[in-house]
């Protein structure tokens, strides 16, 4: 048998009843054959990123260890709210300890993208800066089909935030078995 196709899942959101944290939950029933989704380190200890301190005393062991699960990954999929417009600081906070570790993590790593908002966009405009960011970073960045989930609050179970809605459990099963192809070709 084939080794499994092995996806890194970030969440961007740190909030207990986040929708995007749900939907990470909601992914390993929604993915293809042959792919595991890997929950990520935790985001959430990562001290504000200083190039002082970066001097003074290395990368923080939180940093080191998202690095060590992106380079073991055959892609990473991040999952991610939208605050202000853009990505949430905890998550582009993480993205720019990573960047800097020698032998940079994300370069030539197929990623891809979801988000979740109570909003009608569904985190769009975080896509948009996400995929900015990735781009610098020299990722290889999935495309289509996309994956915004608008009025979160309708499409989960307001007390198990378990995923409900069938449009957007389709939507997530086309893009993750398109990612995994996508993947493949890229490796």
């Amino acid at each position: 048998m084939a080794d499994q196709m092995r996806v890194l899942v970030i969440c961007g959101s740190l909030r207990k009843g986040s929708y995007n944290a749900a939907l990470t939950r909601a992914l390993p029933a929604l993915a293809p054959p042959g792919m595991k989704l890997i929950t990520a380190p935790s985001i959430a200890t990562f001290p504000l990123y200083n190039a002082d301190v970066q001097e003074a005393t290395g990368f923080p062991a939180p940093a080191n260890e998202l690095a060590d699960a992106v380079r073991t990954a055959d892609g990473v999929l991040f999952v991610s709210p939208e605050y202000n417009w853009s990505m949430p600081g905890v998550l582009k906070n993480a993205i720019d300890w990573v960047s800097r570790i020698k032998d940079q993590p994300f370069e030539g790593k197929p990623v891809a993208i979801q988000s979740c908002s109570t909003g009608i966009l569904g985190g769009a405009r975080m896509q948009y800066h996400w995929r900015m960011s990735m781009t610098f970073l020299k990722a290889f960045i999935f495309g289509t089909p996309e994956v915004f989930v608008s009025q979160a609050q309708n499409k989960f179970d307001k007390d198990t935030l378990e995923l409900k809605d069938q449009t957007t459990k389709d939507m997530v099963k086309m893009q993750l078995a398109a990612f995994a192809k996508f993947i493949a070709k890229v490796k």
